[in-house]
């Protein structure tokens, strides 16, 4: 028989001080699960109390009491599923005598619930954070407050009417009208105008369509739904004619058609999915030549905000926001509008009224970078008329080809046609002062960038030939013979990217890019240097998803058909930068998942000089810090300088130090 003083008066000593279980001024409840982290004497009379009555098998908690020698098992079937179990039965058994008495409440109408489920589990238990980010939610909202007063159901219960709000899978939900269940709750008041952002610098949508450019001279701008109007001040301080509507800040305002038309994180804050459809449709209404979508996209977790209601949250400032998959939102976008809109970065499209412009910018997109070939011999007639042949060789290093009479512009023709007779002839001339393999390399460049637009324009509707810009045409018959023999070349280029083991082959046979056991690592800034299978297999994921603009380095997995975007914000800077973030898109059905880093022990990348082409600016001192770090037995053992953590053991074991990208003796060394 255990002493009775030990068992009240040092068991409640003890219970006090433990770091696992919800300590109460009368006892410590602790579930089953954290049983083991407990302190052994709690163990051992818990282990005790388990012989008295089978049914210790079945509980869910474990009460320790402080006022009498007594430990209870508590039993909440629907522990896991239900945000606020109801307890069904209690066993208490006497410490002293291990007798035993049971307690039903399954029938009750008002039986003792839980809150604060987290504070009964560890952080190991598989959902502690679902638990915890609810608390968090009630917390914020007051609904724990005067706690006594919410212990049993009915009074729990109603407190979420009071407070018009439901509980859905571990989420506070606001309904989106009366109810059977509870008559009293009626929708929110959504205050919109809070969700509207003041800036003072251009939003990322129109500073991404200037630097596509979308504002030529005299293009006419309007915003719809422009909140505080810092864009139409920006486009208007361009020289170009802007206005904008907004239904709080600018309601007298006019909708007026433009060439371009924003609707900038707009749609994500109506909560009605009639007026939210509407809204689209007016802005394209008012569109002459290209409407900007911008939306927001759900990289975090949903429960960011507060309480979730219709399709999206409420937030704490009492606005709505609809978090869209980035593929669900082109998906919505394509449906309202019938339409294929083009993703230029996270959560935002471009959608053109014209075809042959929706096609140009799309292969505009996928355009390599080429240089003219330097000069290698001095021809006296080059020489001479360099300056008139300039023009010509700017045309075919932009475009691949010679241009037509009609494309060079009266005023480059007329002096190459008097100096030469011909623009081949004048052509002529330039390949005597200069590589003609160059030039021929600058054309098979061309012809790549063509056959990976064209090879992902199989996954929407191909283009007819006459929809395409007559600059394109000519770029088609004079690299691939007619638009059939380009279509059928680019659509046997995309059914070899359905066979991983070529994939494989090509990524390993990659002369641009980093080398790991199971992928190919390379810098956004090299993509257009790859060779055309690898650039198709990004182009299917950014094609449709987009390309996070914060991207730094490519993942090209050879396993499995998947893209991942790493970011890497100290890439240029940091001798080893550490990765925040990434995105991963698989191709079999472009599911995106994204994930962060931890802040204080993330992966790290070595030899940036493999992942960049040679360039890349930061090239030779990339390369030269790898050359010292390999001598130096720093690069040995890959696996264990994966992360932070492992690289400053790495450096301290080889009594070593990074000076910017220099590697130093410690300045601690013996």
């Amino acid at each position: 028989m255990l002493d009775s003083s030990v068992t009240a008066i040092n068991i409640a000593k003890v219970c006090q001080r433990s770091q696992v279980g919800k300590l109460l001024p009368d006892a410590l409840y602790v579930h089953v699960s954290a049983l083991k982290y407990l302190d052994p004497i709690l163990q051992a009379i818990e282990q005790r109390a388990r012989t008295s009555t089978d049914l210790a098998e079945k509980a869910t908690l474990v009460k320790f009491n402080f006022n009498k020698s007594q430990l209870a098992y508590l039993l909440y079937p629907d522990f896991d599923t239900d945000a606020h179990p109801a307890l069904h039965s209690s066993i208490q058994v006497n410490l002293n005598t291990l007798e035993i008495s049971k307690q039903d409440y399954h029938t009750r109408n008002n039986p003792p619930i839980l809150h604060r489920k987290e504070t009964f589990i560890t952080p190991e238990y598989p959902l502690y954070a679902t638990f915890a980010r609810l608390t968090q939610q009630e917390e914020e909202l007051g609904l724990l407050e005067q706690s006594r007063g919410i212990g049993t159901r009915m009074p729990w219960e109603h407190r979420l009417v009071e407070h018009c709000l439901e509980i859905h899978d571990h989420a506070l939900a606001c309904p989106l009208s009366t109810t059977h269940a509870h008559p009293a709750i009626t929708p929110p008041t959504i205050q919109r105008h809070k969700a509207a952002i003041s800036r003072v610098t251009v939003s990322k949508p129109i500073r991404l369509a200037v630097e596509a450019g979308l504002f030529a001279t005299n293009t006419t701008y309007f915003d719809y739904g422009c909140g505080h109007g810092t864009d139409i001040e920006y486009i208007h301080r361009l020289g170009l004619t802007s206005s904008g509507w907004d239904p709080y800040f600018r309601p007298d305002i006019r909708n007026t058609p433009a060439d371009v038309v924003n609707l900038g994180y707009v749609i994500n804050v109506i909560e009605d999915t009639t007026e939210r459809r509407e809204a689209l449709i007016n802005a394209w209404n008012l569109t002459q030549k290209v409407l900007i979508v911008a939306a927001q996209v759900l990289i975090d977790d949903k429960t960011r905000g507060v309480i979730a209601y219709g399709d999206g949250i409420i937030t704490s400032r009492n606005t709505f926001q609809k978090y869209y998959e980035q593929e669900e939102l082109k998906v919505y976008i394509d449906q309202v509008l019938g339409v294929d809109a083009i993703p230029v970065a996270l959560g935002i499209y471009f959608v053109f009224r014209d075809e042959a412009q929706s096609e140009a910018f799309r292969a505009s997109r996928f355009r390599s970078r080429a240089t003219a070939p330097r000069i290698r011999i001095k021809i006296s007639k080059f020489e001479e008329y360099r300056e008139r042949l300039q023009p010509l060789m700017d045309f075919y290093t932009d475009r691949g080809r010679l241009p037509t009479t009609e494309e060079l512009g009266i005023e480059y023709l007329t002096p190459l046609q008097d100096t030469f007779g011909s623009i081949r002839r004048a052509f002529t001339v330039i390949l005597q002062a200069t590589d003609g393999r160059e030039w021929d390399e600058i054309a098979d460049k061309r012809r790549n960038d063509l056959l990976v637009y064209l090879a992902l324009s199989h996954f929407s509707k191909r283009p007819k030939f006459k929809d395409l810009s007559p600059e394109f045409q000519k770029d088609i018959k004079a690299l691939f013979g007619s638009y059939q023999q380009a279509c059928t070349a680019a659509d046997l280029m995309l059914m070899t990217l359905g066979r991983m083991p070529l994939v494989k082959q090509h990524c390993r046979q990659s002369a641009i890019g980093q080398q790991r056991p199971n992928s190919l690592w390379v810098h956004i800034s090299a993509l257009d240097q790859l060779e055309p299978l690898l650039r198709l297999y990004e182009g299917c994921a950014s094609r449709t998803i987009g390309r996070p603009e914060e991207a730094t380095v490519v993942k090209f997995h050879v396993q499995k058909p998947q893209i991942t975007y790493l970011v890497f914000p100290g890439f240029d800077k940091e001798p080893h930068p550490a990765l925040k973030t990434s995105m991963t898109i698989s191709l079999h059905d472009l599911h995106v998942r994204y994930r962060d880093y931890a802040i204080d022990n993330p992966p790290l990348l070595h030899q940036k000089n493999q992942v960049v082409a040679p360039d890349y600016p930061g090239y030779a001192k990339f390369t030269k810090l790898s050359q010292q770090e390999q001598k130096w037995g720093l690069l040995d053992d890959m696996k264990m300088i994966f992360d932070r953590q492992g690289w400053e053991q790495c450096l301290l074991k080889h009594k070593a130090a990074l000076r910017g990208h220099r590697v130093v003796w410690h300045k601690d060394k013996d």
